[in-house]
């Protein structure tokens, strides 16, 4: 009862703009085709109200179809919960473990991110998503998994629904020839006749809210078995990839030394209970976190600081030879550019030639990383960041020559 009410404060009633974006809009449309056109086969050609599996089987349906839509716009309103603007840990001392913003003028708390699209630093960030236009992190991400959870076992009932209901109503009209077959529409050839007959526009409705109800199930299920992974190990996607990062820091420079995630409570009972609760109001304040022993609370954020330190090492610097628009797909650049654009509303970069890109990351025909707007890349300055193709540019000299040097030296440096 207590979130529902925080779903319905006035402050809250601002996010509904949320709802006017392109994720949301496709999410609900695909929840409310599947769900109406099993409510419709159900109850018209397969499984009619009057008997007692009719009625279980519609309530069943009722029941999919609230606790899914109860679950998303959780996690779309009530959001992640967000680091307070200008806040600083009680100690001074601890600041020399965190990342300041600037953008929200506070310190990045443990486990907190800075989110582009919500332009806040959010708490315990897992990701951005397109598909609740919020982010998902410690205040939603019960809500964000149980979405993911219940969708899939929704749209399995609805394609079940969706089969059943073509068999059934198709069964009679299928006449079979030496090499063919054929489907009669007219009318069904048992009694006793539905009110509605099933012709073609049932038919194809029916079986399009079947792909969507496939597509939707193993998809989402998907996201579904990558999220509980994570969580079981009291994980968010970021830090997945931080310890990835951890891991090959220590590998690249021969290191003695061994990341242990600081996190993980020692069993994935305990993990899943930092995410699920009873009340479903998650443990902490989403600013301090219980740690393992051997670890302390900033024991992650000085391994980021680490790797960002290592990354502008290990950073390449680009001139660029040919002016780009920053076009998502650009047909100019190439057949395999066009077709490799990365699948991510990160945003692209226009280039002009003479300048001069430090890549951080990349793909085959894609790079990623921060337009140099001075002679020497300064950390803090304004900077321009995104994706833009890799045939637009080449390598420094100075960074072709630094790729050379032996795995031995870098030890060393």
């Amino acid at each position: 009862m207590g979130t529902f009410c925080s779903v319905i404060k006035f402050e809250n009633l601002q996010e509904l703009k949320r709802l006017c974006h392109w994720g949301p809009i496709i999410a609900l449309g695909v929840i409310a085709m599947c769900s109406t056109m099993a409510m419709i086969d159900s109850v018209l050609w397969y499984w009619p109200l009057h008997t007692t599996g009719g009625s279980v089987n519609f309530i069943m349906l009722i029941n999919w179809t609230v606790m899914i839509l109860y679950n998303y716009f959780n996690a779309m309103f009530i959001g992640p919960g967000f680091v307070p603007l200008g806040w600083k840990p009680e100690d001074s001392q601890d600041s020399m473990y965190l990342q300041y913003c600037k953008v929200c003028q506070a310190y990045k708390a443990p486990r907190s991110h800075h989110c582009r699209k919500c332009n806040r630093c959010v708490m315990k960030m897992d990701h951005h998503c397109p598909w609740i236009n919020n982010c998902c992190g410690y205040q939603n991400h019960a809500s964000f998994t149980l979405f993911l959870l219940l969708a899939p076992l929704g749209c399995i009932h609805a394609a079940f629904i969706f089969v059943m209901t073509m068999y059934t109503q198709l069964y009679n009209r299928l006449s079979f020839g030496w090499n063919t077959v054929k489907i009669d529409m007219s009318a069904a050839r048992r009694d006793p006749l539905p009110i509605i007959p099933f012709g073609l526009a049932a038919f194809a409705a029916t079986l399009f809210a079947l792909g969507l109800a496939l597509g939707t199930t193993i998809a989402v299920g998907m996201l579904f078995f990558i999220q509980m992974k994570i969580i079981l190990g009291n994980k968010t996607s970021i830090e997945s990839w931080i310890e990835e990062k951890a891991k090959d820091r220590i590998q690249y420079y021969q290191l003695d030394e061994v990341f242990v995630f600081p996190y993980d409570m020692g069993s994935r009972w305990k993990n899943f209970k930092q995410v699920f609760t009873w009340s479903g109001v998650p443990e902490g304040d989403g600013l301090a976190w219980p740690v393992r022993e051997g670890c302390h609370q900033y024991s992650l954020t000085i391994e980021q600081l680490k790797q960002k330190a290592d990354k502008r090492i290990r950073s390449v610097r680009y001139r660029v030879i040919e002016d780009y628009s920053g076009a998502c797909c650009p047909l100019n650049k190439g057949i395999k550019t066009f077709f490799t654009s990365p699948c991510t509303e990160e945003p692209r970069i226009r280039l002009q030639k003479g300048e001069f890109i430090l890549a951080t990351r990349g793909l085959r025909y894609w790079l990623y990383g921060d337009k140099i707007l001075d002679d020497a890349f300064v950390e803090g300055v304004s900077r321009i960041r995104g994706w833009f193709p890799r045939n637009c540019v080449e390598k420094c000299p100075c960074d072709a020559e630094r790729d050379q040097v032996p795995e031995g030296e870098k030890k060393n440096r």
